[in-house]
Order: structure tokens, then C-alpha cells, then sequence
């Protein structure tokens, strides 16, 4: 494959909507929006830890489907009009901190702070300390949630490294601990 001499081709414009984001707690019946999204993150993700899609062509979602069934998780949709452009699942919120599981943003609004306005919402919805796992694998993953957490605590915030547990081939994961007022 060969570099275009004329340079990268322009990015498109955004799109209005973006402009006017929302995020909002996902209840049941978002389940259909929120798995399409989860798929998304799903495929982002097997970059980072190899997973690959069952014979249907579908990733694994249970860890998704649990919000609907199981207490103390939350699902968060970010919405562009009328449009899903992320989610967040959150879980453990009845316990000493809750945990930022899974987040996502489609590429179209990233680079554009509607990451960071959504996590704001979502940590802010819940004031306290948080803990933020992520794999350092991931690089814009990683530069994006220590920029986050300086951002919303500044100098207040650690990060330490866990064993995943059950997979002891896969490198420890990376887990911020911040409050959030």
C-alpha cells in the first residue's frame, strides 16, 4: 500500500448533532441500542485482548445483559439527537466505590470532548471515589483516562495494577482510584 501524495484526505464535518449531546441513565429498553453499541466496544477491544467474535459473528455480552439483571450495575447511553453514540456500564455502585466497567464512544465523536463530557457525567452521577479499569495496551485508552483523572482530581488520584483474575496469561490490568465530587 502506498501514502497518498496529496496527504490524508480531509475529515468529514461533523455532524450537528454533535454539538448537542446527551447523556442519560439506559433503562430496558435501550437494551437494543446499547447492544449494537456494546459490539462496537466489543471489536475496539480485541485489539487490545484478542477476543473474537462467536460463530454468529456477535461478541460476548453477558457482561452487558447483567445490567438489566443484577443490582447496584447502570448502564449509561450518550446520545447524538436521537442517535446512540456511547455507553458506559457501571458496576459494584453498592459498594465502597463503584466501578466504571465498559465505556465507549463511537470514532465519529471522539477527539471532540464528548469522551470526557460523558464520563464527567457518568462519575458525577455518583459522588465519591471511582475506580476506572483499563488496559495499558490500549494506549488512547490509557493517555485518555490519566488525562481524566487529572482533570477531575487533580494530584488526587492513583493508579495501581491488578492481576485479572482467572487469566493469568493476560497482563495485569491498570486501575485508577479518584474522587468525584
Amino acid at each position: 500500500m502506498t501514502s497518498d501524495p496529496r496527504g490524508p484526505a480531509p475529515r468529514p464535518h461533523a455532524d450537528p448533532d454533535l454539538a448537542a449531546l446527551v447523556a442519560r441513565p439506559a433503562g430496558p429498553a435501550d437494551l437494543g441500542p446499547l447492544s449494537h453499541l456494546w459490539q462496537l466496544f466489543r471489536h475496539d477491544m480485541s485489539d487490545v485482548d484478542g477476543a473474537l467474535p462467536d460463530a454468529a459473528g456477535r461478541f460476548r455480552d453477558e457482561r452487558l445483559r447483567a445490567v438489566f439483571t443484577e443490582p447496584a450495575r447502570q448502564a449509561w447511553l450518550l446520545e447524538a439527537g436521537s442517535r446512540p453514540v456511547g455507553l458506559a456500564v457501571v458496576r459494584s455502585l453498592d459498594g465502597p466505590a463503584p466501578v466504571l466497567s465498559a465505556f465507549f464512544v463511537v470514532r465519529a465523536a471522539r477527539r471532540r470532548g464528548a469522551g470526557r463530557d460523558f464520563a464527567a457525567q457518568v462519575l458525577g452521577a455518583t459522588p465519591g471515589r471511582w475506580e476506572i479499569p483499563f488496559q495499558e495496551a490500549n494506549r488512547p485508552a490509557a493517555a485518555f483516562w490519566r488525562r481524566l483523572a487529572e482533570d477531575l482530581a487533580p494530584g488526587r488520584w492513583t493508579l495501581d495494577l491488578r492481576t485479572v483474575p482467572g487469566r493469568p496469561d493476560l497482563p495485569p490490568d491498570a486501575w485508577i482510584t479518584l474522587p468525584v465530587r
